[in-house]
């Protein structure tokens, strides 16, 4: 090994990019790779979102309707079959709590939770969640459960 045959580690050095608006000699002078006129030659531009080049944009041209109510609470339903299930699998004995649900993958952790009376309960189970649909009650105490608001 000599001064003559060193050479810089593989992937150490980056090939610069082009060098843009740098005299004519460059290849890329004069215009600087940008044509002539117009906003997208000149510095600063930057598209507003959605522009459609003046053509009517898209969220402009489409039919407004209806209401979004911004208090409306949203819940992750939730069947009481589905809750028999859990037991037929063996995955819980006598207690639901909303951690549980979350663990099995039928709510995640930000939901809030309703239990619907659809289907049917055999089991005699204590659940715990955020709401509960009448039905859904009277098949949990008709089995000889507990329905339990958080």
């Amino acid at each position: 090994m000599n001064l003559s045959n060193l050479k810089p580690a593989d992937g150490s050095t980056n090939r610069a990019g082009k060098r843009i608006g740098r005299g004519q000699g460059s290849g890329k002078g004069g215009t600087a790779a940008r044509g002539h006129n117009g906003a997208k030659s000149r510095s600063g531009y930057s598209k507003k979102l959605g522009f459609e080049g003046g053509q009517m944009p898209l969220q402009r041209r489409v039919p407004k309707f209806g209401f979004t109510n911004i208090n409306r609470v949203e819940y992750q339903g939730i069947n009481v079959e589905k809750l028999q299930e859990l037991v037929d699998n063996k995955k819980v004995k006598d207690t639901i709590t909303f951690e549980t649900l979350v663990e099995n993958g039928l709510a995640k952790s930000k939901d809030l939770v309703k239990i619907l009376g659809g289907g049917e309960l055999k089991a005699s189970l204590k659940i715990s969640a955020h709401k509960f649909t009448a039905s859904a009650k009277a098949a949990i105490e008709a089995a000889g459960g507990e329905a339990i608001n958080l």
